[in-house]
Formats: C-alpha cells, structure tokens, sequence
C-alpha cells in the first residue's frame, strides 16, 4: 500500500500526521511512505530525517501519485479536495457534522474518509482516540499559557519578606483536558476547584487533589462519552454554584464543547464582571465560539483587567508531542482497517462504523449536501 503523508496547510498548524519514526516501522511491514518536503519541520522533523526511515520525500503532486492512503492532521479545503486520487483513503481530523459540504465535496471523488474525530469512544478504540490525546497535551499547555499570563506565581512561596498565598484555579469540565489541566496546576503549586455537568467526575477531580463544586439537583450526566447538553435549569444552578469561586479565581480554564455544535456559554457578561482585576481565562472552547460570551478565537484581550485568551489549537504548540500521540493514534486504526497490509472495510465493525464518513461514492455518516 502506498501511503502519502501531506503537508498542513492551515495557519499557524505544526503538527504532522507520521513522525519519522512509524514511516520507518510502515516501511518494515512492506508500505510505500512518500511524505511531502517539509511536512515535518515545524515538529523539528527534516526531511532527511524521513528519508533515512525509508520514506520518499517530494512535492505534493509526487506524494499523492498513486496513493491509496492519505494522511493529514486537519481537512483538506478547497482545491485541496481535487487534489487527492479519486478512490483513495484519507484519514484526518473532519468533524462531518459541522461540514457536511466537504464531506460531501469528499465522496464525489469516492474518497473513503476515515474521521479520527469520530472515533467511538469505547475500550477498544482507546489507542486510537485522537481527541484524547490532543486534549490531554490541550489541558497541560492550557495551564502553561495561564501562568505566562498571570501576573504571580502559582505556588505558596515562604520568604523573609513575608508570605506568598497560592494561586486559586478553577476549571469548568472535568473531561480529559480538564483533568490534565487539574493535575499540571497541582503540580504547580496551585490550589484547584472544578466543576462538571457529570456527578461522577467529583471522584475523579478529589483524587487529583482538586475540590469539586457540585451542582446539586439538576445533575446531566453523560452520553457516548461526552457530557451531555446542559438544560437551562442547570446552567442557572451552575451559576449560583461557582460564582463565589470565580470571583476568588486568579485563573479559570474552561472546556466544555458539545460535538457538532456550537460551545456552550458557561461566563456571560455578568459573571465576567465579576472576575478580579488581574485574572485570567484561558477559554479552550473559543474555536467552537467560546464558552465566555467575550471570548475571541485565536486572540488575546483584556476587558475590565481580566486577560482573555481564545486558545484554537492548543495542541499544535507543542508540536512533537502532539505529532507523536497523533501519529500512533493512526498507527493504532491502520492495525484494524490494513490488518494485511491492504486496506479492508470491515462496516460490521463498531469502530469502522462510526468514523467511516464516505465509502465507494456513498455518504455513511451525516446528510448529503447539494453541490
């Protein structure tokens, strides 16, 4: 199987969808890997490097000759469709829902498009769940950005000169990100509240040395993996539940992202008000529109003295780390889809079945849109 690994063409993007390593451990099991000139160098991956793995390096149009899998981090947009062989097999991030014109732009080339976003989460799939490994490295980065905005140190610090209170951090969603997040502001020193739609994240917050402020009596629990939409009724009990931790908080990461839908409001404008002079927000959720009303994607702000940061793609400032989980995330899905070396399309099985988007000229997932 030749298997091409492009270039990412969307702005400010360093991550790479095979590191050098995996080309090399696909070429042992008999795959041709072509992989476009610099595809790698923002994760520090020459193209010399990809070279001594076995792959090919070339232009675009060299790599993509006679491909039967394609590989990207992000989607194709625009031309970028045209581009890729008719019949292959492109694997990438899509999010079908939200796009539903690209997915059907995709299957009139009859490409068959395996979404990672839409990935099951169940046990079996955990080695392949992208989203997982992105936010986990999301939530880290999340806080880092925090503290180089935060005008004071997150530990307590003991000195001749008097003593130093420890920062107060509070997280709204309690998912993979969220959790990472608890944990690398404990590392550092910071005392952490946390609050989540899903009761049973209370455990799992405490053991991590965090408080869980509970919502009682409108509890939302989760579905499929994912917290599920909170009511109206909820959001309001929320509210009076953290608004004395927000008013205390020196910096608030927020997470919450409902799949294919825009991200739920968790900070209007009046609960902005009142965050204290100096804080941070860091809002995770900003290029899905932001769970504070304020927020602006990709941008740093500040209104009233607090510091808002519209993070879009967290896991593309740490570019190695993220190539890395990424790319074994594939490997993990080729292990199913290319079990001989060849792909198979097994639509009996539940992992195949929910991220298979298009296949031989069919829409499998979402609703087909008029060109």
């Amino acid at each position: 199987m030749r298997i091409a690994v492009l270039k990412e063409s969307r702005d400010g993007e360093r991550r790479v969808a095979a590191t050098p390593q995996l080309c090399a451990q696909w070429t042992k099991q008999g795959h041709v890997v072509a992989v476009e000139s610099n595809a790698g160098i923002a994760a520090n991956y020459t193209d010399e490097v990809y070279k001594q793995s076995g792959a090919s390096v070339g232009s675009r149009a060299e790599v993509l000759g006679g491909a039967n899998l394609v590989l990207r981090v992000n989607p194709p947009v625009g031309s970028e469709v045209t581009e890729l062989p008719e019949n292959a097999a492109l694997i990438s991030l899509l999010y079908h829902r939200s796009n539903p014109q690209l997915v059907a732009d995709l299957n009139a080339r009859k490409i068959s498009m395996f979404s990672l976003d839409a990935i099951p989460r169940i046990s079996r799939a955990q080695s392949m769940d992208v989203l997982s490994s992105q936010a986990n490295l999301a939530g880290y980065k999340a806080v880092i950005k925090g503290a180089e905005n935060l005008g004071k140190i997150f530990p307590m610090l003991m000195t001749a000169a008097g003593t130093i209170t420890p920062a107060k951090v509070l997280i709204f969603g309690v998912g993979v990100a969220g959790l990472q997040a608890i944990a690398t502001a404990k590392r550092l020193g910071a005392v952490v509240e946390a609050t989540d739609v899903r009761p049973e994240t209370k455990e799992q917050v405490e053991s991590l040395g965090g408080k869980f402020i509970e919502v009682k009596g409108a509890e939302v629990g989760s579905e499929g993996g994912y917290a599920k939409e909170a009511t109206e009724e909820y959001r309001q009990k929320q509210r009076e539940a953290v608004n004395k931790s927000l008013a205390l908080a020196d910096l608030v990461i927020t997470t919450a992202l409902v799949p294919g839908r825009k991200a739920p409001i968790l900070i209007d404008d009046e609960q902005l008000a009142l965050m204290k002079q100096g804080s941070v927000l860091v809002d995770m959720a900003a290029e899905q529109g932001g769970n504070c009303a304020k927020t602006e994607a990709g941008k740093i702000i500040q209104i009233n003295g607090v510091t808002l940061i519209g993070s879009t793609n967290l896991p593309s400032e740490l570019p190695m780390n993220a190539s890395e989980l990424f790319a074994k995330n594939i490997d993990a899905l080729l292990k199913l889809i290319a079990p001989k070396n060849d792909l198979q399309y097994d639509m009996n099985d539940e992992i195949v079945q929910g991220c298979l988007v298009c296949h031989e000229g069919k829409i499998l997932l979402g609703e087909p849109v008029n060109a």
